[in-house]
């Protein structure tokens, strides 16, 4: 549900900022006010293409942002998360049109492509009225509605679980079978396993391998270097440590007999002798174990130099390389005894086929019921909106595969024909936006809401009707609104009493420049409002009364 709208600087919208509730929300005002604004700014929102003449005269740049409770559309929740673009529930679409033309997008403060917001926009608000932005013309969407009519979620639930496991076994059997080349794909897996099996290793084997290389590479500098060290710590030079270390302590020793408190003192340098004693002899064992060997280093630089050769090959880290074999290992086995295995999956695979064609029947002939019905409802309903005549035909036209398809084994189609002898035509293809408006209206008021859209939105639904059929617009427009939140512009007091809110539009001029107002009506202001829809320049006191009754009586309903 659309809670806030804030727009600022959008063609003569100085800056308004509205908050939205449930139910049905009307939009009013005189002609050429502005009243498809709040439309564009949604539009807009939803990802429409920015002209940067809808920015507001003298500014540089227009600012939109709407926000939207998720609290009923766990499917735009789930979409924020799997974008990682969730931030505690909420969202918040965000746009920017500089006067320049450029323009940027943010979903929940963070940027994001037109893309995304136009992706997640379809989520959340539905437009009539315009051919933009409408997922009723989208055939997708209409098969989805018609199952939702005919209450057939459990069934395509069945027979998409269904496609996805046929589909899931396929893969498993062309991967195991090998396709038609097999025999190839086994003699190149025996060789790379045993390439694998002689040069690659362990994680532990690895890292002894590299540090032996590593040592054979620099036996030559160890042995020196640890020579040197002893020599520094035990050499013949009286600046050797022990030297020094045995010095230091028969003179300490000396001075510890005049004051007992250098005791301690004299007990760490015992310590540090017998440590200097230990470091000696260790470094002396280390330079005689030091290993001089050529042979063992050409073996080893051998083989680590295979492993970067295999690294390179199979585009993996050397420490993957021991996995890869692993990983081929079991793919070799597999496909080597590939036939017992084949005929198991071969007869999931058919009895999956019975199971899907089952399911995927009951699911067509449920569907075939429903479109009927929903038919008959709608062009009912097309007659009462004032397109005597009218008819709606949801047509179902089988898929192009005879695979199990995930979305059954038909896409709908809804043909309409808006005038007596004319014949149907797809719903995508109805020029006139007054008449898509009304039937899109119908079709919802038929479906009772049941798609998941959060926020539908009319705009100048009521165009080129008036009286008796203005009332029964604004009342289907009313019983929507008591299942989803509905918002009408609207140019007609028969259905502007029907609102559970009202919004009116305003221009005024003032310092050279045009300025729209935007506010929210109390019931005075609805009065007064429906009483210049009713009676234009001149007010009444019975126009005032004829608006006070509307709005009674619309409100008893």
């Amino acid at each position: 549900m659309l809670t806030s709208l804030y727009v600022r600087h959008l063609a003569v919208v100085e800056e308004a900022d509205l908050a939205f509730g449930p139910g049905l929300t009307v939009v009013s005002g005189e002609t050429g006010a502005g009243k498809s604004l709040l439309v564009d700014a949604l539009m807009l929102l939803a990802g429409a293409r920015a002209d940067s003449g809808i920015v507001r005269s003298g500014s540089d740049r227009a600012e939109l942002a709407a926000e939207f409770d998720l609290g009923n559309l766990p499917e735009a929740h789930d979409w924020l998360k799997r974008e990682e673009l969730d931030e505690d529930g909420a969202c918040q679409l965000r746009r920017v049109i500089r006067a320049e033309g450029s323009s940027r997008a943010w979903i929940n403060g963070r940027p994001a492509t037109v893309g995304q917001i136009s992706e997640l926009a379809a989520l959340l608000v539905e437009i009539h009225g315009q051919h933009e932005h409408q997922a009723l013309l989208e055939r997708t969407h209409q098969l989805n509605l018609l199952d939702a009519y005919a209450e057939n979620e459990v069934r395509v639930a069945q027979v998409r679980d269904l496609a996805l496991q046929w589909r899931e076994l396929g893969a498993r059997i062309r991967k195991l079978s090998g396709g038609e080349d097999r025999e190839h794909r086994l003699e190149l897996l025996r060789h790379e396993l045993s390439e694998l099996e002689k040069w690659a290793l362990p994680a532990a084997e690895l890292m002894e391998l590299e540090n032996s290389h590593k040592r054979l590479a620099n036996a030559s500098k160890l042995t020196e270097g640890i020579t040197g060290v002893v020599d520094l710590l035990d050499g013949d030079s009286e600046f050797a440590l022990r030297m020094s270390l045995g010095r230091a302590h028969a003179e300490l020793g000396r001075l510890a007999t005049l004051d007992d408190r250098l005791a301690p003192m004299l007990e760490l340098l015992d310590n540090a002798q017998i440590q200097l004693t230990e470091a000696v002899d260790g470094l002396a064992r280390y330079a005689q174990d030091v290993d001089l060997d050529p042979e063992r280093y050409a073996e080893v630089d051998t083989h680590l130099t295979r492993l970067h050769e295999l690294s390179r090959k199979h585009r993996l880290p050397v420490a993957e390389l021991d996995d890869k074999r692993i990983a081929l290992q079991s793919e070799l086995t597999e496909l080597e005894n590939a036939g017992e295995a084949l005929e198991k999956l071969q007869a999931q695979r058919t009895q999956l086929q019975r199971d899907y064609d089952k399911a995927a029947e009951a699911l067509s002939k449920a569907r075939q019921t429903a479109a009927k019905r929903l038919g008959k409802e709608v062009s009912a309903l097309m007659a009462e909106l004032g397109m005597a005549g009218g008819v709606l035909l949801v047509t179902l036209e089988a898929s192009e595969t005879s695979d199990p398809d995930p979305q059954g084994r038909e896409r709908c189609e809804l043909l309409v024909s808006a005038n007596p002898g004319q014949p149907p035509r797809p719903l995508r293809k109805v020029a006139s936006g007054g008449e898509l408006a009304r039937i899109s209206l119908a079709i919802e008021v038929a479906t009772l809401g049941k798609d998941t859209i959060g926020c539908m939105v009319f705009d100048e639904v009521d165009t080129g009707i008036g009286g008796a059929v203005a009332e029964v617009v604004g009342q289907k427009l009313r019983a929507l609104g008591s299942r989803c939140q509905v918002l009408c512009v609207t140019h007609l007091p028969q259905v502007a009493a029907q609102g559970h809110a009202h919004l009116r539009v305003s221009k005024h001029a003032s310092d050279g420049s045009t300025h729209t107002r935007i506010e929210v009506l109390n019931t005075e202001g609805r009065r007064d409002e429906l009483a210049r829809m009713l009676g234009g320049v001149e007010i009444t006191r019975e126009t005032r009364a004829h608006a006070k009754k509307m709005l009674e009586q619309a409100q008893t309903v």
